[in-house]
């Protein structure tokens, strides 16, 4: 058990995009990692990802935010915004690059399918610009960190032992777009410190790249938290549900159903027929909460 405010405080968050409406799956991931903050006794905080601006609709985030209160999901301390936390991740750059761990790219999308491999989750980075001299002529680059041939491991709490060699198997990534923004595997990481995270329970499309996350933190001497991943939720046509496939965003006249249908894919004991409201719910959520229930399901794709 995690004791609220000793040294081993348990705090926990969720961290939506506001790309678009909270769909079921979101719900899911947020219902799995609010029932286990409260089952230890532990804070619950709320962070929106809008690194993107193209890619964030307008009102989405409050939307957000309505829509956890329905459905009892209430949160700790101050919602974080992304898009105002910059200066940090540009203190994170500046230390990888004062490091000599960075190095422009400009590669096209052409020239990186072209020049790499197929991954397990896309083309393989084949760390060609490495040692590409920058001229004044050159275009906008991408910012890439050099990976390494060591294994980078953790023990995800339900998938058990997880082991990458980023080299190999990802290549160097990007932390800097060559537009500028910054990549998600960056800021999630010095969000994730800054807000002082010590448990992360999350969907299981983001196990592969957590190796990614655990190498940035010790490269930038930060913490490394634990790990829960949960089963996502697919559609009709195979395809996990997601903001940018038009999933339909849950509904909110009957908050208590859906908490019922997306603690069943949990794989958590029911509540009886005396929970009749949200309140009585998430109480119960918060007691009986179990991880080890949680359905190991495998990623597709």
């Amino acid at each position: 058990m995690w004791a609220k405010n000793g040294p081993e405080r348990y705090r926990g968050r969720f961290a939506p995009s506001p790309s678009g409406l909270l769909h079921f799956g979101s719900l899911l991931a947020a219902l799995g990692s609010w029932a286990d903050a409260r089952h230890h006794q532990g804070e619950w905080w709320v962070r929106i990802e809008d690194l993107d601006p193209p890619r964030v609709q307008a009102g989405a985030a409050a939307a957000i935010l309505r829509t956890l209160e329905c459905f009892g999901l209430h949160w700790d301390g101050v919602v974080w915004y992304q898009s105002q936390r910059q200066q940090a991740y540009h203190q994170a750059i500046e230390q990888l690059r004062e490091a000599g761990l960075l190095y422009p790219c400009r590669c096209s999308r052409r020239k990186l399918r072209e020049t790499g491999q197929q991954g397990r989750k896309g083309v393989i980075y084949s760390g060609r610009c490495r040692q590409r001299p920058a001229t004044a002529t050159t275009p906008p680059a991408a910012l890439r960190v050099v990976t390494e041939s060591t294994p980078i491991g953790f023990c995800d709490r339900r998938h058990g032992s997880i082991e990458q060699v980023l080299e190999r198997e990802v290549g160097d990534f990007v932390l800097r777009r060559a537009d500028g923004l910054f990549a998600y595997q960056l800021a999630v990481v010095v969000d994730d410190a800054a807000q002082g995270i010590t448990h992360i329970v999350r969907g299981s499309d983001l196990l592969f790249s957590t190796p990614r996350q655990i190498y940035l933190q010790r490269l930038l001497g930060l913490a490394t938290p634990e790990y829960l991943h949960l089963p996502l939720v697919y559609g009709g046509d195979g395809r996990k549900l997601s903001k940018q496939e038009q999933a339909h965003p849950v509904d909110l006249e009957n908050p208590l159903l859906t908490l019922r249908a997306a603690w069943q894919r949990l794989g958590q004991i029911a509540p009886g027929p005396e929970v009749t409201e949200v309140a009585q719910f998430t109480a119960f959520a918060a007691r009986h909460w179990v991880a080890q229930r949680v359905p190991i399901v495998e990623t597709r794709g």
